[in-house]
């Protein structure tokens, strides 16, 4: 079971939030507003927040220009990630991941079916990360919201959580960029 090492020091992380919809504004966007509250509580910095319509092409400029963004950590898009033909967060952000996180899927699946049953199912959340950069896709709803980041994010975003977390490995995941092959090296 994950703890807390309270001997190490918080490492507060720059996170930008993507709202993806047709129909909110930033004074109604209650799901965003929730992960922007929860993020802050916990220590970490907004780095970014935008709402951007459920286009293809608009979500993937604004995830673009989060990644190439050396202030920007950690990306959390919030809604489009259902089924309706609106719905295209996933489609949006996924081939820009350079690495799948097969694993948030499962445990935002484990963590909602506990709450609302076989309509997790509805849910295409997904993660990936790209550079230096994790991107999480949550639901459109502020419960969704709340799971994600209370069951998940807060802790893996969290350096002093064992056994493991994202935050320790960051200064790894962009190595392979940093770091040419070796000349005359065969694989």
């Amino acid at each position: 079971m994950a703890s807390t090492d309270e001997a190490k020091q918080f490492i507060p992380l720059n996170i930008a939030v993507l709202t993806v919809s047709d129909t909110r504004v930033l004074a109604d966007d209650k799901s965003g507003q929730t992960l922007v509250d929860r993020l802050a509580e916990a220590g970490h910095h907004l780095a970014a927040r935008e709402i951007v319509a459920d286009d293809v092409e608009a979500i993937r400029a604004v995830i673009r220009r989060w990644i190439e963004d050396a202030g920007i950590d950690v990306v959390i898009t919030t809604g489009g990630t259902g089924f309706t033909g609106r719905d295209v967060t996933p489609e949006a952000i996924e081939p820009l991941f350079e690495k799948r996180m097969d694993g948030f899927s499962i445990a935002f699946h484990m963590l909602s079916h506990a709450k609302i049953g076989t309509s997790t199912i509805q849910s295409r959340a997904t993660a990936g990360v790209t550079g230096a950069t994790y991107i999480f896709c949550l639901p459109g709803s502020p419960g969704a919201c709340r799971d994600g980041w209370d069951g998940i994010l807060k802790a893996q975003l969290d350096y002093r959580t064992r056994p493991c977390n994202f935050v320790e490995i960051m200064p790894r995941l962009d190595e392979h960029l940093r770091r040419p092959k070796a000349q005359g090296a065969t694989v």
